[in-house]
Order: structure tokens, then C-alpha cells, then sequence
């Protein structure tokens, strides 16, 4: 499976995705144009990823602003890892956002009460 790499546009995050290491990082701001579109291939990707997973994936997702529709791309990707979580696989997703950056945070808090099952780590950047 190839490894995807996408680089940060001012609207658009930082996307490497390595299937041999089992790494995930999306670090940036997102509010593309059109989210759906552009996290289309990125969610392919995660879907194809789980099928012959590493036996540890560790996912960061470091976002200093994420607008409304790429919220809803998230939560749908996080369903994805659930789903991947409950066939087994191992996963850690670590959700870094700055001390004060009140929004990031909430938006972590809100993964970990709407996904009990994954394993959430909100980290604090200082």
C-alpha cells in the first residue's frame, strides 16, 4: 500500500500517512473550499489502511481550526477508526492542541464522549 502525503495549504492541513509505520499525522487548519472533496481520497485511504493494518496505529491530529464541514469529515473519519478498533485493531489517537486554544480542546472532548471505545489522549501543547 503506497503512503499518502499531502503538503499544508494556508486552508488545508499537513496529511502523511505511512501504512509501514503505521503513523498517521494531520497537523495544519482545515477549512478547504470543499472538505468533503479533498478529505475524500484521505478517508480511501484510512478505509484501505485497516483492511492489513499494522498491529499499532498511532494517529495525531494536531489542528489549531477546523471549520464546520471538515468536523463532520472527522467524525466520520473517527468512525472509521472505531470500526477498525472493534475488528481488532489497535489504535491511539492523539489529539495535541495548544494550552490556549479553548475550540481545539472542546472539539478532542467531544471525540473522546462520542467514542468511548478508542483510546483519545488529549495532549497539551505549550
Amino acid at each position: 500500500m503506497e503512503n499518502l502525503n499531502i503538503k499544508k495549504t494556508d486552508s488545508s492541513p499537513q496529511i502523511d500517512m505511512n501504512a509501514l509505520s503505521g503513523l498517521i499525522d494531520i497537523v495544519g487548519d482545515s477549512y478547504p473550499e470543499d472538505s468533503f472533496v479533498f478529505y475524500e481520497n484521505i478517508n480511501s485511504w484510512v478505509e484501505e489502511y485497516f483492511k492489513s493494518a499494522q498491529k499499532i496505529t498511532k494517529i495525531n491530529f494536531e489542528l489549531n481550526y477546523i471549520n464546520s464541514s471538515s468536523f463532520k469529515v472527522f467524525f466520520d473519519m473517527f468512525v472509521l477508526f472505531d470500526e477498525a478498533r472493534k475488528k481488532g485493531n489497535n489504535i491511539e489517537i492523539n489529539w495535541i492542541y495548544d494550552e490556549e486554544n479553548d475550540v481545539s480542546q472542546e472539539i478532542g472532548e467531544d471525540f473522546i464522549l462520542d467514542f468511548k471505545n478508542l483510546n483519545i489522549n488529549l495532549i497539551v501543547k505549550h
